[in-house]
């Protein structure tokens, strides 16, 4: 092995186990992180050299089409070990799509004068804004919303822990993950139709001075949390990029080309998508809900007259908590069902402002009673939903 390839390192990314590596799916890898075939046997084996190299460079991998002939186990294994002695970034690339299976996002930020390394606050920013752009894919793949707030957080918490992260660290200003696939394909192609619109959007808004493209644009997926995740993504940056591959091995979704998507922002952009957050914010209107909620806060700042609760949402509403603010009447129904250790049902609108966090023009509100095997469905419902802000050890009657 020689040009590029060494002793297994430190840093390098653990092979994986060669006998579960599909041939196809590895040649496909080795096309998209630029290897180039260059010959072998018809219908046989493939003969593929790295980026830039070709013969005489002393690199290269025998892969067979599939696994019938003889040698197909054993070339395989090969091709695997020399990939993970390789100190080649794209064969580093192809190990890690190879070891974790899914569909492959990778974002990438152009920062000036770090000579190959980034600020450590460079690298967080990366990461919240990669989280955000995940976490609003995930919301708009389960339903459309200019603006989500709080709503569909926990659906989205569930996603996010299912995403696989290449670490420690994909290179200064780049990030790779993985998400599942095919079975959360929603937030993935969700993610690939919005930020192509988001891109047309964006272009228009340059061109013409007007922003109605992001309202059409909502229907593919796009939302303030998107906006404002490309937005943080470009800024303090001199440009990003944000690219999608398929996973190989589950094959490109219905209605999306094999080929990556690929698609640049740049501070030139920053105008048109501040403009657009504000604009999308403000579009999405409050909800009419009538919730079933489990008080677990209860604050007036006097012994009587009207106060505000906080309900841990069980039904009704996509949010884990809200507050809302009661007359003197309601609060002492909120405050004896709190006691009583029985949830309140009510309605009323939940406002965008604070994120669908606070339910106004609170109405018909009423215990709900419960038997023995219902209360102890509550309370296990109470210890594994997470708590929200204020909530935790603060519970209580003021």
């Amino acid at each position: 092995m020689a040009d590029g390839a060494g002793a297994d390192r430190e840093d390098g990314v653990p092979p994986p186990d060669p006998s579960r590596v599909d041939p196809q799916v590895l040649g496909t890898l080795l096309a998209r992180h630029g290897w180039v075939r260059r010959g072998g046997p018809a219908g046989r084996y493939g003969r593929w050299t790295p980026p830039g190299g070709g013969p005489g460079t002393g690199l290269s991998l025998l892969i067979p089409v599939g696994r019938d002939h003889d040698d197909a186990a054993d070339l395989i294994a090969e091709a695997v070990t020399a990939l993970a002695r390789s100190r080649l970034p794209s064969a580093r690339a192809v190990l890690l799509a190879l070891g974790v299976p899914g569909d492959e996002i990778r974002w990438d930020r152009e920062l000036p004068g770090t000579g190959g390394a980034v600020p450590w606050e460079a690298d967080a920013e990366l990461r919240g804004a990669a989280a955000a752009m995940l976490t609003a894919a995930a919301k708009a793949g389960r339903s459309r919303a200019a603006f989500f707030g709080a709503r569909l957080d926990g659906h989205a918490a569930a996603f996010l822990r299912r995403v696989l992260v290449a670490g420690p660290g994909s290179g200064a200003g780049r990030l790779t993950a993985y998400a599942p696939a095919p079975e959360g394909r929603g937030a993935a192609t969700t993610l690939a139709g919005a930020l192509a619109a988001m891109r047309d959007a964006v272009d228009y808004r340059r061109a013409t001075g007007r922003l109605d493209a992001f309202d059409n644009a909502v229907r593919t997926g796009v939302s303030r949390e998107l906006v404002g995740s490309v937005e943080r993504l470009v800024r303090g940056s001199e440009g990003a990029r944000i690219a999608l591959a398929w996973s190989p091995a589950a094959g490109p979704p219905r209605g999306f080309a094999d080929r990556p998507l690929e698609l640049e922002f740049s501070p030139g952009d920053l105008p048109a998508l501040a403009a657009a957050a504000e604009r999308l914010e403000r579009s999405e209107p409050a909800v009419e809900v009538r919730i079933t909620g489990a008080v677990v806060r209860l604050d007036r700042p006097r012994p009587d007259g009207a106060g505000t609760v906080r309900l841990r949402v069980l039904s009704g509403a996509e949010v884990a908590e809200v507050a809302a603010g009661l007359d003197e009447a309601a609060y002492r129904v909120a405050a004896r069902a709190h006691l009583a250790g029985v949830p309140l049902r009510l309605s009323g609108r939940l406002e965008r402002r604070g994120g669908f966090r606070r339910l106004t023009r609170a109405r018909d509100l009423a215990p709900c009673e419960l038997d023995a095997a219902e209360r102890e469905r509550l309370f296990k419902a109470l210890r594994e939903r997470p708590e929200g802000p204020g909530t935790g050890g603060e519970e209580g009657v003021r």
